[in-house]
C-alpha cells in the first residue's frame, strides 16, 4: 500500500545545505548540475586520493551517482563506486579502500522526492562541523561560477568495488556469533526498499536467524512513510507477531537508524534501539558511552549500572563523533535509533544495532524477550514539540527566549551545550533552534507522560513571553 504524502511534499522548497551535506526535491532544487558542483567543492578539500561513492534505492539516484562521479573524474580523481549501499557501508569501504572520503545519495528518511548528498571524510564518518562548513563556504562560491575542469589527461576512472562483505565481517567480528545461532532468533525485518536490503538477509542468516523480510528490493518505492516512527508502522507491526518473529526491526531508507518492535508487535521505538545496544556492549566491555543532548536519559541509566561514564555532546552525529573519539569511547549514538560501534565505524549503524540487540537477547544461553529485558528499565518518557518562532526574531531575539526559558526552571541546573537543557532531579528539557527553519524544538523527559508535557507547556510560555 503507497502513501501518498510519502511521495506528494510541498513543491518550491528551497535547497537545504548543512555542514554535514544537502538535500531537496530532485529536478527543483536539487539537478545533476547541484550535485555535480557540490561533489567538486568536496573533493577540493580532501587530500589526495579516491574518493568513494553509493546511494540508496530512490529512482533519482543513478543519474545524481553518474553528475557527481563525472565531476570527481573530469578533476582528476578516482571514483570507487559501491552503487546502492548503506550509508554505514559506504563508511567502512571509504575506510578499508585507504579513500580521501566518500559521498552518500540519499535523503535519508525524507519522502520519495527528495535526495541529498552526505560527505565523508577519511576516516569513514560524517564530515567535522569545520569541515562542513568549509565546503558549504565552496560550494556557494562555486556556484556563482562554473567548476574548473582540468585537462582531459587528468581524468580519474571509475571502478565499482564490493563494499556488502568487508562492512558484514566487521559486523560479525563484535558479536558472540555462535550464542546467537544457538538461541535461532525468528526476525522479522522492514528495509524501507532502502540500501539496507543488500547486507540485513546475509547478515541475520550469518547469524542463524530464520528471517522474513519485506521491503527488500532497493528501488525507492516506499510502501510508508520512510521515516521509522510509530504512526507510519502501524500496517505493519501486526506482521511480527503473524509472523511468527521473536522481534521486529525497521530500517530508514539509508541504513544507518533502526527502530525496533517486540514479538506482540509493539513498537518499542528507536530511543530503546540505543539503551539496548549499550546494554549488550557495556556488559562485555565497560567503558566511555558519549549520546547527544536530546537522546533519553536511559542510557544514561544504563552505562551508571555498569560503571561506565556517559557523556553528553551537542546535537547532531558528527558531534557524537568529536566527543566519542575525544573519550575513546566503546559507544555512540542517537535517540533516533542510530548507533555508533567504532570497532565497525564511525557512523550510526543500523546491522550494528541489530547484532548487538540479538546478542543481549541470547545472553545466558536462551532467548529472552525483549519485553522481558526492558522491564526493568527505569520508566521514561519523551514528549516533543516544535514552536514556529515570530517574524522578524534575530538571533539575539532567539538567545532571549532561552533565557527566558532557563529562568523560568529556577531550581533546576542549565546547561548551554546546544539551546538550552534544563536539567531536573527526575528529567530534562531541550529547547533547540532549527538550523534550517525559524523553529525551535523542545523535548523533555520525564517519568511519565504528563510531568513531561507539563514542562513543555511552561517552557514555551517562557520562551514566547516578551512581556
Amino acid at each position: 500500500m503507497k502513501n501518498d504524502t510519502a511521495t506528494n511534499p510541498k513543491h518550491s522548497e528551497p535547497l537545504i545545505v548543512s555542514v554535514s551535506g544537502l538535500r531537496g526535491i530532485v529536478g527543483e532544487a536539487l539537478t545533476n548540475d547541484v550535485a555535480a558542483a557540490y561533489a567538486c567543492s568536496f573533493i577540493e578539500t580532501l587530500p589526495a586520493g579516491p574518493v568513494v561513492i553509493g546511494r540508496d534505492g530512490r529512482e533519482s539516484g543513478p543519474a545524481l551517482k553518474e553528475a557527481i562521479a563525472n565531476a570527481i573524474v573530469a578533476n582528476g580523481r578516482d571514483v570507487l563506486d559501491c552503487d546502492i549501499a548503506s550509508t554505514p557501508t559506504v563508511g567502512v569501504a571509504i575506510v578499508e579502500k585507504n579513500a580521501a572520503g566518500g559521498i552518500q545519495i540519499s535523503a535519508s528518511h525524507n519522502p520519495a522526492p527528495y535526495n541529498g548528498l552526505k560527505l565523508f571524510s577519511s576516516e569513514g564518518r560524517v564530515l567535522p562541523a569545520v569541515a562542513g562548513d568549509a565546503v558549504r563556504l565552496r560550494f556557494e562560491a562555486l556556484r556563482r561560477a562554473p567548476p574548473k575542469i582540468q585537462k582531459e589527461s587528468a581524468h580519474g576512472n571509475v571502478r565499482a568495488i564490493e563494499s556488502t562483505l568487508p562492512h558484514l565481517h566487521k559486523v560479525l567480528a563484535i558479536v558472540d556469533v555462535d550464542s546467537i545461532r544457538k538461541v535461532k532468533p525468528k526476525v522479522w525485518i522492514d528495509c524501507g526498499h532502502g540500501a539496507g536490503s543488500r547486507l540485513a538477509r546475509p547478515l541475520l542468516e550469518a547469524l542463524g536467524c530464520e528471517v522474513t523480510v519485506v521491503g527488500e528490493p532497493a528501488d525507492g518505492q516506499f510502501e510508508h512513510e520512510p521515516e521509522p516512527t510509530a504512526d507510519n508502522l502501524i500496517d505493519w507491526l501486526p506482521q511480527i507477531p503473524a509472523a511468527g518473529a521473536d522481534i521486529g526491526f525497521f530500517q530508514d531508507p539509508d541504513a544507518d537508524r533502526l527502530a525496533i518492535a517486540s514479538h506482540t508487535g509493539d513498537y518499542l521505538g528507536e530511543e530503546l534501539t540505543l539503551a539496548l545496544a549499550a546494554d549488550a556492549v557495556l556488559m562485555k566491555s565497560p567503558g566511555p558511552v558519549v549520546i547527544n543532548c536530546s537522546t533519553s536519559q536511559l542510557t544514561v541509566h544504563l552505562a551508571q549500572r555498569h560503571g561506565a561514564p556517559c557523556t553528553l555532546s551537542a546535537v547532531g552525529e558528527a558531534n557524537v563523533v568529536d566527543e566519542m573519539l575525544k573519550r575513546n569511547a566503546v559507544l555512540g549514538g542517537e535517540g533516533n535509533g542510530g548507533v555508533i560501534d567504532p570497532r565497525v565505524g564511525l557512523v550510526r549503524d543500523s546491522f550494528v544495532a541489530m547484532a548487538l540487540i540479538l546478542e543481549r537477547m541470547a545472553e545466558g544461553g536462551t532467548l529472552t524477550p525483549l519485553t522481558n529485558l526492558i522491564k526493568d528499565f527505569p520508566p521514561l518518557t519523551i514528549k516533543k514539540t516544535k514552536i514556529v518562532l515570530p517574524s522578524g526574531w534575530s538571533k539575539q531575539d532567539v538567545g532571549n527566549s532561552f533565557q527566558r526559558v532557563a529562568d523560568a526552571f529556577p531550581e533546576a541546573n542549565v546547561s548551554r551545550l546546544d539551546g538550552v537543557r534544563i536539567e531536573f532531579t527526575d528529567g530534562w528539557l531541550l529547547a533547540r533552534a532549527s538550523n534550517t527553519e525559524p523553529i525551535v524544538r523542545i523535548i523533555a523527559e520525564a517519568a511519565d507522560e504528563q510531568q513531561a508535557l507539563s514542562v513543555i507547556e511552561h517552557a514555551s510560555k517562557a520562551l514566547l513571553d516578551q512581556s
